[in-house]
């Protein structure tokens, strides 16, 4: 095998991963490929040879030693290999059982090999464990369908192509080895901003005694949150009580938090475990603050269908009514889900979740993205979203953005959303030595400044105007409007168009007397060039009718697709009404600003440039039965893009000179 195929086979095994990704952390990819790459390389090796150990174990006399009975196995297996198992199962044959059933047979299969290859199993791979994991996560079947789909018996892949792959997937492993520190840990500095942006114009609220608070992670990860909340809080009132609420679905940073809520006096048991768009453990409870750092772009295709379901049958008594987002991305899921969970009350509640911008602007009108965001700002929640610095993550280097929801506005703030642009080199500054992604953090007094800018709803000229500004919510959404212009076709009968009939497949099922009656009559009427399609229809009519053919809707549709060509000098096609027929090919789209009225747009926009055009006032809102669809985008590029003019071309040229100098000069040092 080539090693162009083992990195193939490589990927194909390490694709597992995206399976595991979200219930194993990266650094804990290989506790499970690994294990399982050995075990079904040991199916394939023994599954020829299953039934005679079967059939050599129920012959083994009673008492035998562990000695007697190896080698009497290892010779029921034959060649050289040294190792047996005494289960019934094979891959094969646990395929064919109940999904359900899985674990334990799994279970049976590993703990009956040999000694020499279960304590490989049990005691180095902690693989009874892992399976486990597997099976709570409810992707035990998914990834065990997957191995049982490589075939790694000798016959196709040696022993020095086996150590080849493993080499691939150790490269794969060492590769991400960096990265695995920001899988479940925001940055301090980042969870900092978000409780202090949080709690920026709660004074008067959290002032005084008796005060409680609740809050809440639905990713919680280890709690770095939750505690830096508390611990901001208390700074605040130190007499106040903080109720500390979480769910992780990584069991590791699950232990970690629960352990942690243990040690500092806080309810264990308010730390759930579990997958939180599909099982919330907290179903009923409503938060005071909620914050979050939930995966980005990660895969939710394997819990579809709980989530579906609700956002379908209960719509907005459920937490996801207002639509869900593309496969691919959960993020609207869990600011969905964290919406449901605002309290009624005068206190209100007030959100902080870091996102990357596909929820800013991913998804056209109609689509759950915008459906989403027309939701959340229809119903003026959002009140800031703030642009972050890249490389600010361990384990990636993208722009992230924490958007800030309440459901308790303050006058001033109502119907409006503030837009901070805090990406810039004055909120941030380069670390000494990266870690992962990890290049860039936010300092204490950059902090202080974009939270100042926050709480002041700064929205004037200078420095906070270069990177504040205030915003009319119907200033993010759009009406997208049907554009149509006239269909222009010319017709006639040509050796290139008789060839494009022939390719219609209502002609082409025709009988082959048909057609040579159809084409005869076709070529009757040949080389004339029609503009009009009711004057070529009229000859048409006439033509075939001598055949005394019947032709059918169809072959006669056919006829005239093949026998036409686009001109715009041609007269517009009309229906039976005498409306123009719209050109599906010149069908375009228009974004109208919710607060223009689309017919002065067209007037403005579109009709000079084409007067024929006309809207299709049947293209309406799905919502508000007005003429085209609603949509909802927050584009940070296009409100705080800064126009840099490029360098004189005088520059350019003496610097691209003195580079040809100081390149001739290398090279002569060089020759000589």
């Amino acid at each position: 095998m080539a090693q162009a195929d083992i990195q193939n086979l490589g990927a194909f095994v390490w694709s597992v991963a995206e399976i595991l990704r979200g219930d194993f952390k990266q650094s804990e990819y290989g506790k499970v490929i690994l294990p399982f790459v050995v075990l079904r390389r040991l199916d394939c090796i023994l599954e020829d040879s299953k039934d005679a150990v079967l059939e050599a174990a129920k012959s083994l006399p009673e008492g035998v030693d562990d000695a007697t009975r190896d080698m009497i196995m290892f010779g029921a297996v034959g060649g050289n290999v040294k190792v047996y198992n005494l289960s019934a199962f094979t891959f094969t044959k646990l395929k064919g059982q109940d999904p359900r059933q899985l674990h334990q047979n799994m279970v049976d299969y590993i703990t009956k090999f040999s000694g020499n290859v279960r304590d490989i199993f049990l005691d180095k791979f902690l693989f009874t464990d892992q399976l486990k994991r597997l099976k709570d996560g409810g992707i035990l079947w998914n990834v065990f369908e997957r191995f049982a789909e490589i075939d790694l018996h000798p016959s196709k892949i040696s022993n020095l192509e086996m150590g080849y792959l493993f080499e691939e997937l150790i490269r794969r492993f060492s590769e991400i080895s960096n990265e695995t520190a920001g899988e479940h840990f925001t940055p301090r500095e980042v969870i900092r901003l978000i409780v202090d942006l949080l709690i920026a114009n709660d004074d008067a609220k959290l002032t005084g005694r008796g005060i409680i608070r609740q809050v809440y992670d639905p990713a919680c990860g280890t709690g770095g949150m939750l505690a830096l909340t508390e611990e901001a809080l208390k700074e605040f009132n130190p007499s106040i009580r903080v109720e500390l609420f979480g769910q992780e679905l990584n069991p590791e940073s699950f232990a970690i938090c629960k352990s942690d809520m243990l040690v500092t006096g806080h309810d264990p048991e308010q730390i759930a475990f579990g997958n939180t768009l599909t099982q919330d453990a907290h179903k009923g409870k409503k938060f005071h603050y909620m914050l979050s750092n939930p995966p980005y772009g990660v895969d939710w295709k394997k819990y579809q269908d709980p989530i579906k379901e609700e956002a379908e049958t209960m719509g907005f008594d459920g937490r996801f009514g207002a639509g869900t987002p593309r496969i691919s991305d959960g993020q609207l899921l869990f600011l969905q889900h964290m919406i449901s969970k605002m309290r009624e009350d005068e206190t209100g509640s007030r959100i902080g979740i870091v996102m990357n911008g596909s929820p800013l602007f991913t998804g056209g009108a109609g689509s759950g993205e915008s459906e989403i965001r027309r939701w959340m700002l229809e119903n003026d929640w959002v009140e800031a979203i703030v642009a972050l610095p890249t490389d600010l993550f361990y384990n990636t280097g993208i722009q992230t953005y924490v958007w800030l929801l309440t459901n308790r506005k303050p006058a001033a703030r109502k119907g409006k959303v503030q837009l901070i642009d805090a990406s810039g080199e004055r909120f941030w500054k380069s670390m000494r030595k990266s870690l992962g992604s990890k290049r860039r953090e936010i300092t204490d007094e950059a902090r202080e400044e974009i939270v100042r800018i926050y709480a002041g709803f700064l929205n004037g000229e200078g420095d906070e105007g270069e990177v504040s500004r205030i915003f009319d919510i119907a200033d993010f959404g759009y009406r997208e409007v049907r554009v149509e212009r006239p269909l222009k076709l010319n017709f006639q009968v040509s050796a290139e168009r008789l060839a494009r009939l022939a390719d219609q497949k209502p002609y082409a099922r025709q009988d082959k007397a048909d057609q040579t009656a159809i084409e005869a009559a076709l070529q009757t009427i040949e080389g004339q060039l029609f503009t009009n399609r009711s004057a070529f229809e009229k000859v048409l009519n006439k033509a075939l009718k001598a055949t005394g053919l019947k032709i059918g809707a169809p072959i006669k549709k056919a006829i005239l697709s093949a026998l036409s060509e686009r001109d715009d000098e041609a007269d517009i096609c009309t229906d039976k009404d005498g409306k123009p027929e719209a050109d599906s090919d010149l069908r375009d789209h228009e974004l109208v600003p919710l607060s223009e009225d689309w017919r002065d747009y067209l007037e403005r926009e579109v009709l000079p440039f084409v007067p024929d055009a006309w809207v299709d006032e049947s293209h309406t809102d799905s919502t508000d039965k007005k003429v085209g669809r609603v949509g909802y985008e927050i584009n940070f590029n296009r409100y705080f893009y800064q126009y840099v003019p490029p360098r004189p071309l005088d520059e350019i040229d003496a610097e691209l000179k003195a580079l040809e100098s100081q390149i001739a000069g290398l090279l002569k040092e060089v020759a000589a």
